[in-house]
C-alpha cells in the first residue's frame, strides 16, 4: 500500500492491449472496499519496449507497488530479478506474478494451479493418459506442470525452438519419473491419431498474434482441444476443433483462477473466485456488444 492508501499493481506484457486482467483485478478490489488500481504495460508499445524488463519492474517498485503480474513473453526472464522465488515457480522455471514485501521481490506462478483448477472443473472425466502440448515457454512450463499433477501419464511437447521444448521435456521427466514426457522436433498425423487431447500454451490465435496453432486437418474428432488464450474466447483453433465435434475448454477458467490467486498474493485479500468469474462473464459481455470499430 502506498502512502495515500492505494494498493497499485499492474501487468506487464507484450500485447495486452485487449486484456481483461486490470478490470477483472480492480473489480474485486472494489468488491473488498479497497481502493485497488491495476496498471497495464505493454511492452509492445514503443515509449515502453525502450526500457529493459528489469526497468520496468524497478520502477514499479520504486513507486510502490504492491505486486505485478507478468505474462507474454518475459514469464522466464523476470526469474532472473527476484530476491526470492516460490517452490511451484521454481519447479517450473517461470514466475507470473510478484509480490513487493519489505524490500524484496517474491515471485510466484499461478498460471499452475490456474489451468489445473480450470482442468478439473470442465474436463475432469475426460481421457488424459496421452496429451501433445504446443508451447514450451513461460506459460507452457506451467500447464506442463499442470497436467502432470491431474493424472497424464503421457506427455509430448513440440515448440518450434526446439531446444526449448527438450529442455522443458527433460525437466518435467526429472520431477515424475513414472510417466513419460518427451519433445517432438515436428508434428505429424502419428502424434495426432495417438493423443487424447491437445493442449494450445502459445499466444498464437490471441488478439495481436493472429493465426492458428495447428493444421486443423491434424485434429480428430475423438479428441479434447483446450487453449490457454482467452482473448479472443474462441480461437480459430477451438473454432475448428468444435466444427469437427471435439470437447473443448477456453483459456477463461485458467484467467479467472490464475487471477484470483495473483489478486490474493498482491493485496492480502483473500479473492472470491466465483464472484471473479461472474464478472469475467460480463466484461466478456461487454466487449463483444461493442460495436466492431470500438473492438478494434
Amino acid at each position: 500500500m502506498n502512502r495515500n492508501g492505494v494498493i497499485l499493481a499492474g501487468l506487464i506484457g507484450h500485447g495486452i492491449g485487449g486484456s481483461l486482467t486490470p478490470a477483472l483485478h480492480e473489480a474485486e478490489g472494489k468488491a473488498h472496499g479497497i481502493d485497488y488500481r491495476y496498471h497495464p504495460v505493454d511492452t509492445a508499445l514503443s515509449a515502453i519496449a525502450a526500457q529493459s524488463l528489469s526497468q520496468r519492474v524497478t520502477e514499479a517498485e520504486g513507486k510502490g507497488y504492491a505486486g505485478l503480474n507478468i505474462t507474454h513473453p518475459h514469464k522466464v526472464e523476470v526469474c532472473s530479478l527476484m530476491d526470492h522465488i516460490s517452490p511451484q515457480a521454481k519447479r517450473v522455471g517461470a514466475v507470473n506474478t510478484i509480490q513487493f514485501r519489505n524490500g524484496e521481490r517474491i515471485g510466484h506462478n499461478t498460471d499452475v494451479t490456474g489451468f489445473a483448477s480450470a482442468f478439473r472443473a470442465d474436463m475432469a472425466d475426460v481421457a488424459k493418459d496421452r496429451v501433445l502440448m504446443l508451447g514450451a515457454g513461460g506459460a507452457g512450463a506451467a500447464v506442463a506442470e499442470a497436467l502432470m499433477m491431474s493424472g497424464v501419464r503421457n506427455l509430448m511437447i513440440y515448440d518450434k525452438a526446439v531446444p526449448r521444448a527438450q529442455d522443458l521435456a527433460h525437466r518435467t521427466a526429472l520431477r515424475y519419473p513414472q510417466c513419460k514426457v518427451t519433445s517432438s522436433i515436428s508434428l505429424s498425423d502419428a502424434d495426432f491419431l495417438v493423443a487424447d487431447g491437445v493442449v494450445n500454451a502459445t499466444p498464437i490465435g490471441m488478439d495481436g498474434h493472429p493465426g492458428i496453432a495447428v493444421d486443423p486437418g491434424l485434429l480428430d474428432p475423438g479428441m479434447w482441444v483446450a487453449d490457454i488464450v482467452y482473448f479472443p474466447l474462441e480461437t480459430l483453433l477451438l473454432q475448428h476443433a468444435k466444427a469437427l465435434g471435439c470437447r473443448t475448454m477456453n483459456g477463461s477458467g485458467m484467467a479467472i483462477h490464475q487471477a484470483a490467486e495473483a489478486f490474493t498474493l498482491i493485496t492480502g485479500r483473500q479473492a472470491n473466485a466465483a464472484r471473479m468469474a461472474t464478472c469475467f462473464d460480463g466484461l466478456i459481455k461487454s466487449r463483444n456488444s461493442r460495436p466492431k470499430a470500438l473492438k478494434e
